[in-house]
């Protein structure tokens, strides 16, 4: 895929602070892309309130802002650096987070700015849960039985038609963050209480729990050409109910037949196909032990915590593929 010829600054949106345990691999990851777009004679301008990261490095970028993270410090920086495009898919949540802000408050439109890999449609479709939802099924893709609140009281009533236990996402988080298992009412009026002030838009996703199956991952690759790989499969040492970021994970996946292997690797490339990924995203899958039942958790439409496994695999120069559309 040869890259774009009218993209000669290019503005990379970092993670933030780390949190010990998460997002560690975002500045890996961002580190790499830096690098990467330099060697191709692109000026790199860096936003990343992180000082203590390798990414925020001054020979990384050709200019590093060590500022808040934020829609108004980075609509600053665009004003006064006026970059071609920006990536924001290597910075984790919160770089999808602010993409979808600077596209909502029209700062791209305004400034020109062109969006890199995975566009603001498919961020949506992928984050939103019931954008999700639809899409899933739209592709005959299974899902969990699951319902989409934006209160606690339809958390509860959801709750006495399906029973418990129930697993709760909110909505555009890292990390898992704010969601859980919830066993009873009480524990369920806890955990979706925090979720939905933890929700970038209020929401959540209520869905009937699959804890006890495998956990299995699939890195994929695709351009906007509509090429589409996968780099490899993941099986998560922990069964669903241990959040991925929590849990051992080997790569390959080590206890699947061929024919599990490759049923959900097809399922992932449709899936991501559908979706209108560009680049690299995670798809996250539950596959019943004892037969070929399997439902797509969620999909990660950016690099993940996943993501640095097979990533260290490759060098800088095979991340150009993921980014430079």
């Amino acid at each position: 895929m040869p890259k774009l010829q009218n993209v000669k600054k290019v503005l990379v949106i970092g993670s933030g602070p780390i949190i010990i345990g998460q997002a560690a691999e975002f500045d890996y990851s961002g580190t790499q892309a830096c690098r990467a777009l330099k060697e191709e004679g692109l000026e790199v301008v860096l936003v990343n309130s992180n000082p203590a990261t390798i990414m925020t490095d001054v020979h990384i970028a050709d200019r590093v802002y060590v500022e808040p993270v934020n829609v108004e410090f980075l609509e600053s920086v665009i004003k006064r650096e006026r970059p071609d495009a920006m990536l924001a898919t290597l910075g984790g949540q919160v770089g999808l987070n602010l993409a979808i802000d600077l596209d909502k408050q029209g700062i791209l439109r305004e400034y020109n700015v062109k969006l890199l890999g995975t566009q603001i449609e498919s961020i949506k479709r992928a984050e939103d849960r019931e954008l999700f939802k639809e899409t899933m099924e739209k592709i005959n893709q299974p899902i969990p039985e699951s319902t989409i609140v934006e209160t606690v009281s339809a958390a509860k009533e959801f709750a006495r038609e399906v029973g418990f236990p129930l697993i709760v996402r909110p909505a555009y988080t890292l990390g898992g963050t704010g969601g859980g298992i919830a066993e009873n009412m009480d524990e369920l009026d806890d955990i979706v209480s925090k979720g939905l002030l933890y929700s970038l838009i209020g929401q959540a996703l209520i869905e009937r729990s699959v804890a006890g199956w495998k956990e299995i991952e699939y890195e994929v690759l695709r351009d906007a050409d509509d090429n589409c790989i996968t780099v490899c499969s993941m099986e998560n040492l922990d069964p669903v109910g241990v959040h991925t970021g929590d849990s051992v994970v080997a790569a390959p996946a080590q206890t699947l037949s061929d024919h599990e292997v490759q049923m959900l690797r097809q399922a992932s490339i449709d899936i991501v196909r559908e979706l209108g990924v560009r680049g690299a995203c995670n798809v996250q899958l539950a596959l019943d032990p004892n037969s070929y039942r399997y439902y797509v958790i969620e999909v990660n439409p950016r690099v993940s915590r996943s993501s640095a496994l097979p990533k260290r695999r490759r060098r800088a120069s095979s991340l150009r593929w993921t980014m430079l559309f």
